[in-house]
């Protein structure tokens, strides 16, 4: 628990406000040393000090002691609750929180303590995700490893199912591979590496769309688009490929035999916002889930069937979020799930 004690800080405001009075004393002292003008005449009784008279410096000293003490208080006492606060974060106790403790106080000191609070959460929610995200690699890196194990098992004990044994150990590859390569791209991004250059989205849409619907009609399924017009950002054209992709591949992924994938693109406030829709006929997402589905590795119940890292929305969510944009999904009238996309035409610094 936290306890005041009186610090360098206090002693130095009390010491401070003694030596305004001292000065403020010699001041007047020295103003009727050189003008020669003599103080008011005493009366009697009143004891002085050279020329000063003796009951109002004892006041004054008292006064300034009281108000000393109480300034350096009011001001250091919050000072050491941060201290404290922060070496309670450097142990790794991240539940710390150092507002409460201000009282009623309001000046930019307890600014100062809402924004460490707001610190102290942001630490705390990200060592938290960080440790659910190792636990989640290390069982999603641990799955194909371990049907590559029992197939090369299955070989040993049966070499005569060698094509099927060598054909299951190249796909738990490649979705290694496919795994792997999605985590560079989260740490890439987390890591805020990103070449910018001017790039129209409008354009890179219709070219996803295309490539998604070629790949769609192979299982009954296509992909329309409806983007007039261009908007030509400076973004990384990469990444907003990719977070495109991943939505609209995700769309295809989980909508039924013969379903459209609908992508529509609007620019509004006078051209500085590009806003994209994807909607699907899957089976949706539950409202509960509709953020967390952006999170890594979180998958909707009932969606295990359908191959994925898990990685795909989470890797769209950073890419549009680095740009300054902004991605939500919400449940689709009649089925299915919509995510709209919000890209500004400057980031925001």
């Amino acid at each position: 628990m936290f306890r005041w004690t009186p610090g360098r800080l206090f002693w130095k405001l009390v010491v401070a406000l003694w030596i305004s009075m001292i000065l403020s004393i010699a001041v007047a002292a020295t103003y009727f040393y050189l003008t020669g003008q003599a103080p008011p005449p005493p009366r009697d009784g009143i004891e002085r000090i050279g020329v000063l008279p003796l009951a109002p410096l004892v006041s004054a000293g008292i006064a300034i002691l009281i108000t000393g003490l109480a300034l350096a208080w009011y001001l250091s006492r919050p000072l050491q609750h941060l201290r404290w606060a922060l070496r309670r974060m450097a142990e790794g106790r991240l539940d710390t929180r150092v507002r409460p403790l201000m009282g009623r106080r309001s000046d930019e000191i307890v600014d100062l303590a809402h924004d460490f609070d707001r610190m102290a959460v942001q630490l705390q929610q990200l060592t938290e995700s960080r440790r659910i995200l190792l636990h989640d690699i290390s069982h999603e890196l641990r799955s194909p490893l371990t049907r590559i194990q029992a197939a090369i098992g299955l070989l040993r004990q049966d070499p005569s199912q060698s094509d099927a044994m060598i054909s299951r150990i190249g796909r738990e590859s490649e979705r290694l591979d496919a795994l792997i390569e999605e985590l560079l791209t989260l740490h890439r991004m987390e890591a805020g590496e990103a070449v910018r250059e001017r790039v129209d989205i409008i354009e890179l849409l219709h070219a996803i769309a295309e490539d998604a619907d070629f790949e769609a009609r192979a299982s009954s399924r296509s992909v329309t688009i409806e983007a007039p017009g261009q908007f030509v950002a400076n973004v990384n054209g990469d990444l907003i490929y990719r977070a495109f992709e991943n939505v609209i591949r995700n769309a295809v992924k989980f909508s039924p035999e013969d379903a459209v994938v609908e992508i529509q693109c609007q620019v509004t406030d006078n051209g500085r916002m590009l806003k994209t829709t994807v909607r699907d006929r899957g089976p949706g997402v539950p409202e509960h889930m509709l953020e967390a589905i952006f999170q890594p590795f979180i998958r909707v119940e009932g969606s295990e069937p359908v191959h994925g890292a898990g990685l795909g929305l989470a890797i769209a969510l950073r890419a549009i979020e680095m740009h300054g944009g902004h991605v939500r999904a919400c449940r689709r009238a009649g089925g299915g799930l919509e995510v709209l996309l919000t890209i500004p035409l400057h980031l925001e610094s």
